[in-house]
């Protein structure tokens, strides 16, 4: 059974930085692509940024490239994403998923046992 945990989440000012962790067990590891989603509040749940299991396609929403990063230790089993330079719109419940789509415009969606909880990120202006 599939066990997916994110932490890391927390209250932030704008221009300030947090890193979000994910890991997994139940799979192997090192062999799952792996990426991040966020849902605002009244919004839909969009990508955010993804990275094939061999770290060679990594792939960012528009409107966090050059702020976030997704890096992975597969050693750990754990998938980070390092975000940098918040800002209130990013506001969200940030999710880690198991085999997501490696491109933003996927309507591939993973099922519902390879999804973590989320965890709230709250960018104060």
């Amino acid at each position: 059974q599939v066990q997916v945990a994110e932490s890391g989440g927390g209250l932030v000012q704008a221009g300030g930085s947090l890193r979000l962790s994910c890991e997994v067990s139940g799979r192997t590891f090192n062999r799952d692509d792996m990426g991040w989603y966020r849902q605002a509040p009244g919004k839909k749940r969009e990508f955010v940024a993804a990275m094939s299991w061999s770290g060679s396609i990594i792939n960012y929403h528009g409107n966090v490239k050059g702020r976030f990063t997704i890096s992975r230790d597969n050693a750990k089993n754990t998938v980070y994403l390092q975000m940098n330079n918040l800002k209130p719109e990013d506001t969200a419940i940030y999710f880690c998923v198991v085999d997501p789509p490696l491109t933003p415009d996927s309507t591939y969606i993973p099922s519902d046992e390879l999804w973590g909880k989320g965890a709230l990120v709250n960018v104060s202006s």
